[in-house]
């Protein structure tokens, strides 16, 4: 089974890209997903490595290298689902310039996070956060009051994601042919907020819409878990739901309410759940925090492994 880890991991404890990749592979991963964190330096050694023959990269993170001029890497730099027309036109410029960089050095796949319905009025202050404090106030997502709030955080999203979905779409008209060119797939991650856009039954629409192997979904698993500790979706009807145009997943585990990127086995997600994902055809990706210890991770590779091949 081939598990690749984000650079995100180790990015910012590397300078040459070649240290980065060994020790990546020392550990026992077969490939590399380049994150939002590679800098140029680091991706030229990348790509020596891949010249080489060395090393594989499956997938690419958005913005990816960092873009010049910017402090840090951000994945949310700029949004292509976004209101504004200046910002969806970098967010096409940059994520041109990672599809290109990413079919250069064999990747197989673009992840990106494509934007968010901003909930917030003059008049109330309502976001994920909201829920977060109002959950650990009432202590279960099945709380009258804490449903009251889910509903109504769920209302102004429904009335406001028309104008950001159908602007999505007119970038995807020009974008999506070039990664049909390239042999690429553009892959929608979702992400663990009631804000975040696409989320899974937008997403099942978009592939209505573009019926096209260019478009994707990626599943974070970490992210999902959060999704569901905030009474959004259940979790794995959700992934089973969106598995056949699923392209790849970023596997991490999560605790309630939302700290994510934990290694697998220390948080509330039973992979043995997600066994689907054990195909060949969807990407794997390990994506923990920097924090983690190479100690936990490589013990948390052979688990994902051992639960996956037994199921």
């Amino acid at each position: 089974m081939r598990i690749a880890l984000s650079t995100n991991w180790n990015a910012a404890r590397h300078e040459a890209g070649e240290l980065l990749v060994d020790e990546i592979l020392g550990m026992g991963f077969d490939a590399l997903e380049l994150g939002y964190l590679t800098t140029e330096e680091l991706a030229a050694g990348v790509r020596r490595k891949v010249e080489a023959g060395e090393v594989v990269v499956d997938s690419v993170h958005a913005f990816c290298p960092v873009p010049l001029g910017a402090p840090h890497g951000y994945p949310e730099l700029y949004l292509l689902a976004s209101k504004d027309d200046d910002d969806r036109a970098m967010a096409a410029i940059m994520l041109r310039r990672t599809l290109e960089f990413g079919a250069s050095i064999g990747a197989r796949a673009v992840v990106l996070h494509a934007g968010r319905v901003f909930l917030d009025a003059w008049y109330s202050k309502l976001h994920t956060g909201t829920l977060v404090n109002a959950l650990e106030n009432e202590g279960a997502i099945e709380a009258p009051a804490y449903q009251r709030l889910l509903a109504k955080a769920r209302r102004r999203r429904t009335a406001r994601v028309r104008k950001i979905f159908d602007r999505f779409c007119l970038s995807l008209n020009t974008l999506l042919p070039e990664f049909e060119k390239a042999g690429l797939a553009l892959c929608l991650e979702n992400l663990p907020s009631i804000e975040a856009f696409p989320d899974e039954g937008e997403m099942a629409m978009l592939k209505r819409r573009f019926d096209t192997p260019a478009l994707a979904y990626w599943h974070d698993m970490g992210h999902g878990q959060v999704r569901a500790n905030l009474g959004l979706i259940r979790h794995v009807d959700a992934a089973r739901a969106l598995l056949p145009f699923t392209r790849g997943i970023h596997i991490h585990d999560a605790l309630p309410p939302t700290h994510d990127h934990l290694p697998p086995g220390q948080g509330a997600i039973d992979f043995a759940d997600f066994n689907f994902y054990a195909v060949d055809a969807v990407l794997k990706v390990f994506e923990p925090s920097p924090q983690v210890k190479t100690t936990e991770l490589t013990k948390s590779l052979s688990f994902v492994r051992r639960v996956w091949t037994q199921g």
